[in-house]
């Protein structure tokens, strides 16, 4: 589990399309193989961790699903270790369970931060009311507004500064998880009704 509180950018130093090696000092150093890890908001198992560089294997159920399959050399991707017992709750409850990519449809600027769209599939709308939770590239994001074909979330100074969210334009793919209490209740009203 993971609260979409990214911890460190890491870069892309090679995927062959099912081994990815990230350098990720920051994290590196305290991860062991067989920790999950967030990468792009992906939750992956480390399959190698040293020398400022964490190891994981990809499987194809993975890159049908997220952006990851389109990671090159020397990529931006945001960092997250797994919660453990007693670390602070900042964001949200995400579980790096992808649930569809989404496509920015713009990006503006709003004082010294910014607002951005993203296109998404009804997968994920139905699950987006304002002012409720969505992560996006596993970065803990507010709903602002939504519409039939997307939501708008408002990117403070300090994210832009510290995810890859600072460097989205429009066309970009961006991995969404929708808030998982959403998912929750919905299953728990249509098992009561049926």
């Amino acid at each position: 589990m993971f609260t979409g509180i990214v911890r460190e950018v890491g870069a892309v130093v090679a995927f062959d399309g099912s081994r990815l090696v990230v350098e990720a000092p920051g994290t590196a150093t305290g991860a062991a193989v067989g920790d999950s890890v967030a990468v792009a908001g992906v939750c992956l198992t480390v399959v190698e961790a040293g020398e400022g560089r964490l190891a994981f294997d990809v499987v194809p159920e993975t890159l049908s699903r997220t952006v990851l399959g389109g990671l090159e050399q020397g990529r931006s991707v945001n960092i997250e270790p797994s919660l453990r017992v007693g670390d602070q709750l900042g964001g949200h409850v995400v579980q790096g369970h992808v649930d569809a990519v989404g496509r920015v449809r713009a990006v503006e600027p709003e004082g010294d931060g910014r607002r951005v769209w993203v296109d998404a599939p009804g997968t994920v709308l139905g699950y987006c009311i304002e002012k409720g939770s969505i992560a996006v590239d596993g970065v803990s994001l507010t709903v602002a507004a939504f519409d039939d074909d997307g939501f708008e979330v408002a990117l403070i100074p300090h994210t832009l500064a510290v995810t890859t969210l600072g460097r989205l334009e429009p066309g970009d793919e961006v991995d969404l998880e929708a808030d998982v209490l959403g998912k929750v209740v919905e299953r728990l009203l249509a098992a009561r009704l049926s």
